[in-house]
């Protein structure tokens, strides 16, 4: 079977960052296809945190645009996306905790193997054990998420990486810490997809609740999280969600007026 281009999939860009048009068929088949090509590559996400870092980071803003795929997993960044002139529907907008029993039934299908490094200890082994209930013959190996990013417990962690050489590595550390810690050990990682999915097994072993399927269908999985973890999220949701939208409309405005010169 030939590996898919990234070029099969539109381009959507917003504030110079850039995003794919892709539905969570193609994209299961892209990371699983992956694995046979001769590089190392990165499939990212991006939701209105990524874009917001994008915007005031130029690294992250690289890292996503270098990035071998990126999908939308935000109806905030579907709707500006639309609001800028493109034509998505919620199809193309796909949440890790959705399809990851349809990407460990691929990879057993297509005797890929998975290593899941993310969520607090004790959340990757029920993880595992989901999946293995589903997919028996799944190769699947995992640590959590809480360890030194540098120095010897980070060296330790690579070195169990490596011995168990992953088809797919996926990284659940959040944003921008996942897709630091990608950059600063890449070279080092014997893996053929890194996956960057922040806190997907927390909402897939249910650790995390997400809400009702009503407000998680609709764009309201934020309202949610905000509500059980008011501390943590407020500035991210109640600050972070206006400030999107607020440089969407900015950016809109300067393009009319240059248009109109």
């Amino acid at each position: 079977m030939e590996t898919m281009d990234t070029k099969t999939f539109p381009e959507i860009k917003l504030f110079d960052t850039r995003f794919h048009k892709v539905k969570v068929q193609e994209l299961i088949d892209y990371l699983v296809e992956s694995v046979k090509k001769p590089k190392k590559t990165i499939v990212e996400n991006v939701n209105i945190r990524a874009m917001n870092f994008a915007y005031e980071k130029s690294w992250y803003r690289d890292f996503l645009n270098n990035a071998d795929l990126v999908f939308c997993d935000g109806f905030g960044v579907l709707l500006a996306a639309n609001l800028s002139g493109y034509s998505l529907d919620s199809a193309h907008r796909m949440t890790a905790p959705d399809y990851i029993e349809d990407l460990a039934l691929k990879c057993e299908k297509e005797n890929v193997s998975l290593f899941l490094l993310a969520g607090k200890p004790g959340v990757v082994d029920e993880a595992i054990t989901k999946l293995v209930s589903i997919a028996p013959n799944l190769r699947i190996d995992g640590h959590h998420g809480y360890f030194e990013k540098s120095g010897k417990e980070n060296d330790l962690i690579i070195e169990k990486i490596n011995n168990f050489r992953p088809d797919i590595l996926y990284i659940g550390f959040g944003m921008p810490l996942q897709e630091r810690w990608i950059l600063d050990n890449f070279n080092k990682i014997e893996a053929r997809v890194f996956l960057p999915l922040g806190a997907c097994l927390d909402f897939y072993t249910n650790s995390t609740y997400r809400g009702p399927e009503w407000l998680t269908n609709n764009g309201f999985e934020w309202l949610t999280r905000l509500i059980t973890e008011p501390t943590r999220l407020w500035d991210r949701y109640i600050i972070g969600n206006p400030l999107f939208f607020y440089r969407l409309f900015k950016q809109k405005i300067a393009q009319k007026l240059v248009a109109n010169r």
